[in-house]
């Protein structure tokens, strides 16, 4: 697509002001009648050399936690932004308590420790598929109905809270 140069102005200004490409696209059918496709007009831009202004990003998440690393070291997408488990809270006596691991074991997409109100610890995660699984050290070990309703909102306020 060939632009005049007032077209070209008004495209490098829209650009300047931090618009996006379907805002840019949008802007150039109603305001110059120019009927681009998403592609096109992504093309244009990268033709005309014009660098698109990133979203600024949430302060959380830019902020680098303290011993997090601060640049690629080959760790998974978004692993350097989450932030570490929190440190367990002592819990009455009979509650049930969750933690989170900072890194998830292979094969999980999040996993944890689970301590029930009789005292057995037993890990759970979280699947590629979205199952839950619970893993105890004592075989056909079942906790109460009660320990797992418990075991569940409290897991769902856990990871809520760290951002999952």
């Amino acid at each position: 697509m060939n632009l005049d140069e007032a077209q070209r102005s008004k495209l490098t200004e829209w650009v300047g002001q931090g618009l996006k490409l379907s805002e840019i696209q949008n802007r150039l059918a109603s305001e110059l009648g120019v009927r681009l496709t998403y592609m096109e007009v992504r093309l244009l831009v990268d033709d005309l050399k014009l660098t698109l202004k990133d979203a600024e990003p949430p302060k959380a998440a830019a902020a680098v936690l303290p011993g997090e690393p601060k640049a690629n070291t080959g760790q998974a997408p978004g692993a350097a932004m989450r932030p570490p488990a929190a440190p367990q809270e002592p819990r009455p006596p009979g509650g049930v308590s969750v933690s989170v691991d900072q890194i998830a074991k292979p094969g999980t997409v999040v996993s944890g420790k689970v301590t029930f109100s009789d005292g057995v610890r037993a890990d759970w995660y979280f699947d590629q598929t979205g199952r839950l699984g619970l893993v105890s050290p004592k075989p056909g070990y079942r906790p109460p109905a009660s320990d797992m309703t418990e075991f569940q909102a409290a897991l769902d306020e856990e990871l809520t809270r760290m951002g999952y």
